[in-house]
């Protein structure tokens, strides 16, 4: 939204919302913008949500996909952009089958309805940037309050977090180059950086001291392992553990020769990140 406002984008757009949704933004674009309200699970709303629609940017959930392409499929939508994730190239079963599973449903409907619709897979890698990403926010909250902090397998691992605001550019990009193939686009950080020097680089940004531990892969899903046990499957991390040792990090090559996507550095924005916490605190 803020990429469609900086460049005073023209177009008629049609959002979905909830009733509880915070509309702020919307209601403050200057664009033109119509609210359609209703929930992604119910098909009906969707069809009706869809029509007279040309170009539809799905954001919300990979697990909302089918739903969203039906309705796109119904209503002879022309390109579809699907937000899904690099989880599918993930070892780990749990972590890949059933994203798997909705891209085959997703690319058998269009095939079995002979539809002519384009459609474009992009893949962020781990997303960061703000206080709400859930993800790099959690490490840095931890790493705030543990001065021994435990790693696995010496952290050794690689990630290539991306930053929310590289996506909205590359989201923003996509939209208006309309040459673009179907196909799949990976968007991922400048480089991969192993997660120890993450963890040392947000303990440096919050001016801490912090002793690293490391344990082993194999001790550690033990561990996990126990702890299902004893809590009667209440508490299951095992496969997060695992996925802890495996590397995360994926070339962003195809993106940018196609829309000259270029992510600004983990440590600028995982610095403004920190810095974002910190003043979260006072």
């Amino acid at each position: 939204m803020k990429e469609l406002i900086k460049n005073k984008y023209e177009g008629p757009i049609r959002c979905i919302i909830r009733k509880s949704s915070d509309t702020n933004l919307l209601d403050n674009s200057g664009l033109n913008i119509e609210k359609a309200i209703g929930e992604l699970t119910d098909q009906d709303f969707l069809d009706k949500a869809m029509i007279g629609i040309e170009e539809v940017v799905h954001i919300a959930s990979i697990f909302y996909s089918i739903k969203v392409i039906n309705a796109a499929v119904n209503n002879n939508v022309k390109r579809v952009i699907l937000v899904h994730t690099t989880g599918i190239y993930s070892k780990y079963k749990s972590a890949s089958e059933e994203y798997q599973n909705i891209e085959t449903t997703v690319n058998q409907t269009i095939e079995n309805n002979k539809s002519k619709l384009q459609l474009i897979y992009l893949r962020p890698t781990m997303i960061y940037g703000y206080l709400n990403d859930r993800n790099i926010v959690v490490f840095i909250k931890m790493v705030d309050k543990l001065r021994i902090f435990p790693v696995i397998s010496k952290g050794k691992s690689l990630l290539q977090p991306v930053n929310g605001r590289d996506l909205g550019k590359a989201y923003y990009k996509i939209l208006q180059k309309k040459e673009i193939n179907s196909g799949d686009y990976i968007l991922s950080g400048d480089e991969p950086i192993e997660m120890i020097e993450m963890f040392k680089l947000i303990s440096d940004y919050l001016n801490k001291k912090t002793f690293f531990i490391s344990i082993p892969l194999g001790l550690a899903v033990l561990i996990g392992r126990i702890l299902k046990f004893v809590t009667l499957n209440r508490f299951d991390f095992v496969e997060k553990i695992q996925r802890m040792g495996e590397n995360r990090n994926f070339p962003h090559n195809t993106a940018k020769t196609d829309f000259d996507y270029s992510p600004m550095s983990f440590r600028e924005g995982l610095k403004m990140e920190v810095e974002e916490y910190l003043m979260s605190k006072k």
